[in-house]
């Protein structure tokens, strides 16, 4: 008897989660949705393959920084230009972009290179409550605190 061991070509159930940010720090909530991506919660998990399920965030303003993060962290971007870094502090980021912290939060737990790239596709964030993907009917995911 042998084990298990998926294929590339073998047919992958994806489903669909929504997740509701409203007062989870970001870091345990990004945790969580990159174990979700990566399909980490599924027993069929293998590391070099796209095992995970589909993820909508919705509430992503309302999620919360623990700490003093919000008056000390940084966002930094830059182009290929020298000296083109811009600096955003993390509670500006929150008023003009709040769904961008959480894409780069999730974005940096993801594995790096094609297949972190075709993990991070799944993941769709949303400011407020409402959300493009009723049709494909989402389950409810509980993240634990």
């Amino acid at each position: 008897m042998s084990t298990y061991f998926p294929k590339a070509q073998d047919q992958i159930n994806r489903k669909w989660y929504v997740v509701d940010a409203t007062g989870l720090p970001v870091g345990r909530l990004s945790s969580a949705v990159a174990e979700v991506l990566s399909g980490k919660n599924k027993p069929t998990w293998t590391p070099f393959l796209d095992m995970g399920d589909h993820v909508v965030v919705i509430n992503a303003a309302k999620a919360v920084f623990t700490g003093k993060k919000g008056s000390q962290k940084f966002y930094r971007r830059t182009t290929t230009q020298p000296g083109s870094m811009v600096e955003v502090r993390a509670d500006v980021m929150k008023k003009t972009f709040p769904g961008r912290i959480i894409e780069s939060a999730v974005k940096g737990m993801l594995p790096k290179g094609p297949l972190g790239r075709q993990m991070y596709r799944k993941l769709k964030v949303y400011e407020g409550a409402e959300h493009q993907q009723q049709s494909q009917q989402p389950e409810t995911l509980a993240i634990k605190l």
